[in-house]
């Protein structure tokens, strides 16, 4: 397997990611977007999910591109971080034309950071300005871990954050690139029971996560670890990401991809899916200037490519953390030594 040159989503051409955040607040926004408008679907899994406009982006709909999208912390009101990238887009006379009048589409998801230690006192929500400042700040590199809106995430047992990867395949109708980009904040935990390996250790690349391998404890009992994590009811949870590619899909195929990354989630947090996640996965495509016909095979080795780097994603969100006064859980490095 082979990344992209910068193993991050931006490796799909045309795509930029921004963030924004608060030291204080201990949360903050993150971006994707591009310079013209891309194809996107949406399937959740989680049993809590905090969504915006999620429901324009079912294949049925009607809208068939959207602007950008946003991942947040802060919970519902993490939700504004896209009406401040709107107000951005439309100062960028981008928008969805209706007669004389654009409407910029900006679908969101959010993830709950509100119990991590940060400063939520706020007299006005921060999220419309963060949002605006993360789509300011947009571009092809971007850092990992305690950033956007992994600044306050958290799993299981260490501190969460902002994740990417990407990988390039050669599908029959391609090469294509695939990518990920994902605020890691799970109920579950992104390493093994009995110490620091990731369960997402057998797809690494380049020792982008350490290097550990699987290590001891991986033999999937982790459901039955549970009450080694920190409650649920004590903290904050959601696992949101995007998956994207230059391949040529179709709406109906972004969902489909993302149904597959889906898979990427199970692989790398244990347990996954559960009644206090909400967790959500936005599928992307920016090909759609590309004449190739796309067929179920070209997709199948997509959805599997997506799902991978969705693990590596995770497994980088955790191993870029970085400590901050005032954190509740500690970040796998000082757990490891590193």
């Amino acid at each position: 397997m082979q990344t992209g040159p910068l193993n991050l989503i931006t490796d799909v051409a045309g795509l930029k990611v921004g963030n924004a955040q608060g030291d204080a607040l201990k949360s903050g926004s993150t971006v994707l977007c591009a310079d013209a408008p891309f194809t996107a679907s949406v399937h959740v899994m989680g049993g809590a999910p905090g969504t915006r406009e999620t429901d324009l982006l079912a294949p049925d709909k009607t809208v068939a591109a959207v602007d950008a999208l946003v991942l947040s912390g802060g919970s519902a009101f993490g939700l504004d971080a896209c009406s401040g990238v709107m107000d951005a887009l439309y100062a960028d006379g981008r928008g969805y034309a209706v007669g004389d009048a654009r409407v910029p589409l900006v679908p969101g998801a959010i993830l709950f950071d509100l119990l991590n230690g940060g400063d939520k006192n706020w007299a006005d929500n921060p999220y419309r300005s963060l949002g605006q400042e993360a789509y300011a700040n947009a571009s092809t590199s971007f850092a990992l871990g305690s950033i956007g809106a992994g600044t306050g995430a958290l799993t299981g047992r260490e501190k969460g954050g902002l994740g990417s990867a990407s990988m390039v395949i050669e599908g029959p109708s391609g090469p294509f690139t695939v990518g990920a980009l994902v605020a890691a904040n799970p109920v579950g935990s992104v390493t093994v029971p009995e110490g620091t390996h990731f369960w997402a250790a057998p797809f690494e690349i380049d020792s982008e996560f350490g290097g550990l391998g699987m290590g001891p404890g991986a033999q999937g009992h982790g459901l039955f670890q549970s009450h080694k994590l920190t409650p649920p009811d004590a903290r904050g949870n959601t696992t949101i990401a995007i998956v994207a590619t230059d391949a040529p899909l179709s709406k109906a195929q972004c969902h489909r991809m993302a149904v597959a990354a889906h898979d990427g989630i199970a692989r790398a947090i244990v347990p996954a899916h559960s009644p206090f996640d909400g967790d959500l996965v936005f599928g992307v495509s920016t090909g759609h200037e590309k004449s190739a016909s796309l067929d179920d095979m070209a997709l199948f080795e997509i959805g599997q490519a997506a799902a991978l780097c969705l693990s590596r994603a995770i497994a980088r969100a955790v191993y870029e953390a970085k400590p901050a006064a005032g954190d509740v859980l500690p970040v796998w490095q000082s757990r490891t030594g590193v």
